[in-house]
């Protein structure tokens, strides 16, 4: 099956070709995990712990996702539901850590928090590459577009974060950028969500076959 719409059927992910895609993000998406939070604590940097978060979080749901490729649409869509209130969740929580931080200011590390971003960049946009022509699908599929597309979007903040830092010598650009990466992750939250919720609807109120 293609990855484009065709009326009101949407991809799927039943495609070998995107299962090789999606196994490659999560393994991109577990390593640089791996090396952005150890960053993030020698940094002193709330926007790079924000982001690495991101990225286990984007390791468990992309793992979610192939795992239920090829199930019911209703298996699929209530995955996509967990995943958008899991994104929803985290991004609560880096927005209630930076402002905890707020009151404990501590000035990031410049040139950690620029190299690791550029790095994390690199990573999510070997992603987001990957996935582009996936990226018109069911609530499952698009939600690891929509997270792609976001993280790529985080990482170019918390570069733009490290200048600030670097330029103004205080810790603002840096909770200020982490802030607004929560709210990315909240609203790309609400938007799986609602897919979701509709496509579970749409299924309930399905004629049967």
């Amino acid at each position: 099956m293609g990855a484009h719409c065709c009326h009101d059927t949407k991809f799927d992910g039943v495609d070998p070709a995107y299962k090789r895609a999606l196994i490659a993000v999560i393994a991109i998406n577990a390593a640089m995990f791996l090396v952005e939070m150890p960053m993030g604590f020698v940094g002193q940097s709330q926007a790079l712990k924000a982001d690495a978060l991101d990225f286990l979080g984007d390791t468990a749901t992309y793992a979610i996702s192939l795992a239920v490729i090829g199930r019911a649409l209703a298996v699929r869509a209530k995955a996509a539901l967990l995943k958008g209130i899991s994104l929803l969740l985290m991004g609560l929580w880096v927005l209630g850590s930076t402002l905890y931080t707020v009151f404990y200011l501590h000035e990031p590390a410049a040139l950690i928090m620029g190299s690791v971003g550029v790095a994390a960049l690199l990573a999510n946009l070997a992603s987001v590459l990957l996935l582009m022509r996936f990226k018109d699908g069911d609530a499952n599929v698009r939600s690891v577009w929509l997270c792609s597309r976001n993280d790529a979007i985080g990482n170019l903040m918390v570069i733009l974060a490290a200048s600030g830092v670097w330029a103004s010598g205080t810790a603002w650009p840096d909770l200020v950028v982490a802030s607004i990466m929560a709210s990315l992750f909240i609203s790309g939250a609400l938007s799986i969500i609602r897919q979701a919720g509709h496509e579970l609807r749409h299924h309930r109120h399905a004629p049967a076959e």
